[in-house]
């Protein structure tokens, strides 16, 4: 008697169902689509947990190359926070959001294949932080209606946090006084 024995290639990972996010795999890249353009693509609880799982199923499908990151509409790439819901919180759950925010920035900037931020528009504050969190060689995109800025000492905060401390000309560039890049 003769066993035969199939090989499964790996199949890749469905599309999550998302809310806040959209998530759209063509050949071996995926376009991650922040859609709020209503309040600007403002960063809510919601959308974090959305760009989590977007960026983890694009992290765990061997078949993707790399991610493309943009926002939704023609205003903003992502206006940061959510302040509508930052202001309902207490410090303490106000300082989790941001943690668990920073964890899949972490994890955008770690995920192990080229992410690149296709910037159109407005990117301020956690937006702006969103894109340098990209880890392309080409990482940040910007169209003609580009714009990013950081709110007033945030700036070389996010430039530590983006590894701005080695090169003199990223470090120059990331630390620049200048809240507008």
């Amino acid at each position: 008697m003769v066993s035969a024995t199939a090989t499964l290639a790996p199949s890749p990972a469905a599309a999550p169902a998302l809310a806040n996010v959209l998530y759209e795999k063509k050949d071996a890249i995926v376009y991650v689509t922040v859609n709020r353009p209503k309040v600007v693509n403002a960063l809510n609880t919601p959308t974090w947990k959305d760009l989590r799982s977007a960026f983890e199923t694009a992290r765990d499908d061997a078949t993707v190359r790399g991610v493309i990151l943009t926002g939704a509409g023609n205003k903003a790439f992502i206006a940061g926070a959510d302040i509508s819901e930052l202001a309902h919180l207490a410090a303490y759950d106000a300082e989790q959001s941001s943690r668990f925010g920073q964890e899949v920035l972490d994890l955008i900037e770690s995920l192990g294949k080229p992410v690149i931020a296709a910037v159109n528009g407005f990117a301020l504050g956690g937006g702006c932080e969103t894109a340098m969190a990209c880890t392309s060689g080409s990482r940040r995109i910007p169209r003609n209606s580009a714009s990013r800025k950081w709110p007033s000492g945030s700036c070389r905060a996010a430039a530590k946090r983006n590894g701005c401390r080695g090169s003199s000309a990223r470090a120059a560039a990331c630390s620049s006084s200048s809240p507008e890049t």
